[in-house]
């Protein structure tokens, strides 16, 4: 029986990913699949960078992973220069070279993954969702490819963790190691299943919490002079989001 973990939103928060490998570290658990969003937020994406490189099987790209190493200017402000430059030149060029999804098989079933939908890495796809978005995330896509369609899909993005099964389809966001906004622990997913069995074999989705030091996390950031800092340790502390969209009502549109 293999066991793997599929982590997300590390958000450039090193102390609580360190955990969620210490973690891993003592449950002899060593394929670790990223979903993406690895730097930005926090104030050491080029660490995660790192970390992912050297831990994570796979990493996907995110939003973050996305648009943060362009060197485009419209949309930043001070906070987001920041994290752009905190990133080496390599890290960028990494982050922009990361697959969109991938697909593996245990017990039977495909597993998909990708970081926040089957339509685009911007693209949001709640807790609470419809139909016809649920069905969307299953679908055979421009950032998927073809291929048989999966029966579980693996997501990150909402920094909300739930699983949700229907018609022997099921749906998982594995939370968020860096930047939860459920509960103010990291959140990650274990996967156990036969690598080449059946649909006879056992399958099992296991959702795990890692404590960590957010006080020396928020440390870190003040001691590097972060911008942001204010919302980023309210965050930390409280799981509540605190961006510039919360502050203007619109927590829905750009949650994270």
């Amino acid at each position: 029986m293999d066991r793997v973990a599929v982590i997300s939103d590390l958000h450039g928060n090193v102390t609580a990913f360190t955990a969620v490998l210490e973690d891993l570290r003592r449950r002899g658990i060593s394929t670790v699949y990223n979903l993406g969003d690895v730097a930005g937020k926090g104030p050491r994406g080029s660490e995660c960078v790192r970390l992912s490189r050297l831990h994570c099987a796979v990493t996907v790209r995110g939003n973050w992973d996305d648009f943060l190493p362009s060197e485009t200017p419209e949309w930043r402000d001070d906070a987001g220069w920041w994290w752009h430059r905190e990133l080496t030149p390599e890290d960028r060029r990494w982050l922009q070279s990361l697959p969109l999804s991938h697909d593996l098989s245990l017990s039977g079933r495909r597993i998909r993954m990708f970081h926040a939908s089957a339509k685009s890495v911007y693209h949001r796809v709640h807790a609470r969702h419809t139909d016809d978005e649920f069905d969307g995330m299953f679908a055979a896509t421009e950032l998927t490819g073809d291929g048989p369609a999966p029966d579980v899909v693996c997501y990150g993005d909402i920094h909300d963790a739930f699983v949700s099964t229907y018609r022997s389809r099921t749906l998982v966001n594995v939370g968020s190691v860096g930047n939860p906004l459920d509960e103010p622990q990291a959140s990650y997913v274990i996967l156990e299943g036969e690598p080449d069995g059946g649909r006879s074999d056992p399958f099992g989705i296991q959702f795990v919490r890692v404590a960590y030091d957010v006080e020396a996390e928020i440390a870190v950031a003040a001691e590097l002079g972060m911008p942001a800092l204010e919302a980023y340790a309210i965050e930390l502390r409280t799981a509540v989001y605190r961006g510039q969209h919360a502050r203007l009502g619109l927590l829905d549109a750009a949650r994270t």
